[in-house]
């Protein structure tokens, strides 16, 4: 079993991103580190032990140690966390201090995932963010000091202006860095963000979005990292295991305001109102938000998605004999390939394409 928490706390709101988050404002941030472990003990039997945790929002960073330590302890107070293997942390650089990064490895976190996006200073600012790229090698600094073992870099492509020349500039800076893991999004223009509504829906170009894929791919590939998931590389040995069991669609339980878990065949999801969860939790019950049983074709449905997009491929026994002509078309247009032990694998050019070949698998 694997544990997430959301964080929704951001000192401001970047314009393309539709996570469910806010800043502090008259929120009670310890009545929310408090009603974290209280959901837990809802959620999950006392002794639980999950294998990784995942630190997610927002901005997890803005945590101050006394309202993380809270949080921490109402876990494990509860929680077995002696088994976990991971434990990832989403921070944004320039917002931690070599002391909260010492506090953060005394706690067990293993692996800080960096949102960097681009290192193009004029990109940064179109984004929102407040760091610079000098932020970025500084906080990598503090955090390889602390000993934090796993580092991650985020970043974005396929943003407003952006060239195919910022975005290797982009990739050979963060290459530079020496992280253990990069993560590449293909920038999305999401409903209720800023940027819909400035770029519309329809902003993105294909022809950039592949191009911009392929130069990823083939710097960090040829720089030693492993492209094991289509938005993901990592030297070998550092992938990240907590997303490596959801893309293979292992439980987990999503703790906070906005977060989403599935156990036991159940997706639930927590409504996006920080003091609406605190309220309900520290009055002893369950947060407001929806609950649904997930019928074995739904689970089929989603895992086919999760597992074409990784180099591990689809196993032959989720390969139905109705989807022999679709596997043949696919081989003969270059999209995809069949191991020895049967898998489907995509090739690159199927990888850009990963959702529609899913969707002919359905």
């Amino acid at each position: 079993m694997h544990l997430y928490i959301h964080v929704p706390f951001c000192h401001r709101i970047c314009p393309y991103c539709a996570f469910f988050k806010h800043t502090p404002g008259r929120s009670d941030i310890r009545g929310y580190a408090q009603s974290v472990g209280l959901e837990a003990r809802m959620r999950l039997p006392q002794g639980t032990a999950p294998r990784t945790i995942y630190f997610g929002g927002g901005t997890p960073s803005m945590l101050s140690p006394t309202h993380l330590d809270i949080l921490a302890s109402g876990l494990r107070d509860w929680l077995d966390l002696s088994q976990v293997q991971e434990w990832s942390f989403e921070s944004n650089p320039a917002t931690f201090t070599a002391a909260k990064v010492q506090h953060w490895r005394r706690l067990g976190i293993n692996r800080v995932s960096l949102g960097v996006q681009s290192f193009d200073p004029g990109l940064l600012k179109l984004l929102g963010r407040e760091h610079s790229p000098e932020d970025v090698a500084e906080s990598i600094r503090l955090l390889r000091e602390a000993g934090i073992p796993q580092v991650n870099i985020d970043l974005m492509f396929s943003l407003p202006g952006q060239t195919l020349q910022q975005w290797e500039r982009t990739l050979q800076c963060a290459l530079d860095l020496q992280p253990d893991h990069i993560s590449t999004y293909n920038l999305s223009y999401e409903e209720d963000t800023d940027f819909f509504q400035r770029y519309g829906a329809g902003a993105g170009n294909e022809e950039t979005d592949v191009a911009m894929f392929n130069l990823a791919d083939d710097l960090l590939t040829g720089a030693g990292f492993r492209h094991y998931e289509i938005s993901n590389y990592a030297r070998p040995g550092c992938e990240s295991l907590h997303n490596l069991a959801c893309w293979h669609g292992e439980d987990y339980c999503g703790l906070g305001p906005g977060a989403v878990g599935t156990m036991n065949g159940i997706r639930y999801c927590n409504d996006g109102n920080t003091n609406a969860y605190t309220a309900a939790l520290l009055g002893g019950n369950l947060p407001p938000g929806t609950a649904e049983q997930l019928d074995p074709a739904t689970r089929r449905t989603e895992l086919l998605g999760l597992l074409l997009r990784t180099d591990e491929g689809l196993p032959a026994h989720m390969l139905r004999p109705q989807d022999t002509a679709f596997v043949a078309m696919l081989q003969s247009e270059q999209l995809a390939t069949l191991a020895a032990d049967g898998r489907l694998l995509l090739t690159r050019s199927g990888r850009l394409v990963a959702d529609e070949i899913a969707v002919g698998l359905i």
